[in-house]
């Protein structure tokens, strides 16, 4: 990378986020773009989650771009090998291998005022850019609760994104704290093979069956011949679910139908009516994410197995204790805790126009203009940002949605011409998040009675959208410049530290 290299647009990260934002920049016209991507091959939490079991619980053909339809999936719903080769081939077939620079993590991207571009430092060098579109994504920093005596524990220990695939688990006695999205599908992974396997639960899931099956050779030559045939089922799948986000935003009592095929679906796998007390949630179906496994309860129901409520509190030694004094004896600890979503790595390393970083910014919530723009950092663009998470579709459709954002954003910016940026106005951010949290009181994820990684420290929900997919879509078609100021270069001769020159809209 060379010592001052400049392009127009630089992209951080290679998940679905990035790759999209770089076949959008393509077809926009841009090819003076860079994709900088810490690991050394694309794929984002689809490379970094390789555990066993892990899989998609999104319906393959509307989980992938729409401009990228796979006729080929192998399952209705997908295993993260498949959705890993998707992406490499989403890289090869749009030609954005010559655009990503590969182990190259970026350590701090600062705001220059008085060149109104943005200054990157990374692992492989400096550089700066006019635009930078951060698709790093919630889903890549992976959290581990600080557990007192961990740090003694003698044994392995590792996080559902980062497995061990050099520890051999079998005949292990093995501890898997959690019961989120991942430990639903290493638990019944790894059962038939370990010793003994505890499961700690902090909050029991709701778990509906899962509707998978394979999809035969026949069935995928007719999708070549015939694309409109995955265009419906697309469609389809989309469409059921635009139906259900009005239970989940508005009419959450509704979901008590949801309830019954849950409990019907734990009776037929747990005959024990303790064990089945223990994994009945006590909160609204919804309030977390609703989990999808048609093999989860039969594994909980084996006799290598325990469920132990209360979650991990300690470790003596070898000894995993619960909240509740139960004990384990076990030589591996996996966890299965989720990430850092409203509390991004990536924010403590974005410095903005006031010389605060977008960590410090957010320090009362994270908040952006349309899930995009954060007020005070200026041709800073975030996909999946602020409150454009799902809690039952596909974050595809999300992605999408912010590119056609992204691309107006970068055709208003040619049309100012020059040395130019956009800033949220804070008045704009602060209307549109005040909309997005007044929508958000009526909605499950608020109250249904749980705490779940959708919100905050302070409890507010700053992770999920409280719409339609078609709604997003509408509110991020187009840019509206009286939602930003104009920020111009300097004119020559005002002197170095002279502020850039603020044009509204």
């Amino acid at each position: 990378m060379a010592e001052h290299e400049h392009v127009r647009v630089a992209v951080i990260g290679s998940g679905f986020g990035g790759l999209g934002a770089a076949v959008r920049l393509r077809r926009e016209g841009i090819t003076d773009f860079v994709v900088l991507e810490r690991a050394s091959s694309v794929g984002g939490t689809w490379r970094d989650n390789s555990y066993p079991g892990c899989a998609c619980d999104v319906p393959s053909h509307l989980y992938s771009f729409s401009f990228a339809p796979n006729p080929d999936w192998p399952r209705t719903f997908s295993g993260q090998e498949h959705i890993r080769a998707y992406l490499e081939h989403v890289t090869d077939t749009f030609r954005l291998r010559p655009h990503i620079r590969f182990d190259t993590e970026v350590e701090r991207a600062t705001w220059n005022a008085e060149q109104v571009r943005w200054d990157i430092e990374t692992t492989g060098g400096n550089l700066s850019a006019d635009v930078v579109v951060c698709a790093t994504g919630p889903l890549s920093d992976p959290k581990i609760p600080d557990i007192p005596g961990l740090d003694t524990f003698p044994g392995t220990v590792f996080h559902s994104a980062r497995w061990n695939h050099d520890y051999d688990l079998k005949g292990k006695r093995v501890a898997v704290i959690g019961t989120g999205a991942s430990a639903i599908q290493i638990v019944p992974a790894i059962q038939p093979e370990v010793g003994r396997l505890t499961l700690f639960q902090r909050t029991p899931a709701w778990v509906m069956p899962r509707m998978d099956r394979p999809i035969g050779s026949l069935e995928r030559s007719l999708q070549r011949a015939l694309p409109f045939l995955g265009q419906l089922r697309r469609g389809l799948q989309w469409g059921i679910r635009e139906l259900q986000v009005q239970a989940f935003t508005k009419h959450p009592d509704e979901l008590r139908v949801v309830e019954l095929l849950a409990k019907r679906n734990m009776a037929r796998a747990i005959k024990d009516p303790q064990l089945r007390a223990k994994l009945t949630p006590d909160y609204r179906i919804g309030c977390k994410r609703i989990l999808l496994s048609n093999t989860y309860y039969p594994a909980l129901a084996q006799d290598n197995v325990d469920v132990v409520t209360g979650g991990l509190s300690e470790i003596r030694g070898s000894t995993a204790v619960a909240a509740d004094g139960t004990e384990a004896e076990v030589d591996a600890i996996v966890f299965g805790t989720g990430f850092h979503v409203t509390d991004m790595p990536i924010a403590e390393r974005v410095v903005g126009a006031d010389g605060r970083t977008l960590a410090e910014s957010w320090k009362t919530g994270m908040a952006a203009l349309r899930g995009t723009s954060a007020a005070g950092f200026p041709n800073l663009m975030m996909i999946i940002g602020p409150n454009t998470g799902l809690g039952n579709s596909s974050m595809i459709l999300m992605i999408e949605s912010q590119l056609n954002y992204m691309a107006d954003y970068l055709r208003q910016l040619r049309v100012l011409g020059g040395k130019a940026a956009l800033d949220a106005r804070r008045s704009a951010v602060d209307a549109w998040t005040d909309r997005v949290q007044e929508r958000m009181q009526r909605t499950v994820w608020n109250t249904g009675g749980c705490t779940s990684w959708y919100l905050d420290a302070s409890g507010r929900n700053t992770t999920i959208w409280p719409g339609t997919t078609t709604e997003f879509r509408r509110a991020t078609r187009r840019v509206d410049l009286a939602e930003y100021q104009v920020i111009r270069a300097p004119r020559e001769g005002a002197g170095r530290t002279a502020a850039a020159t603020e044009v509204t809209a």
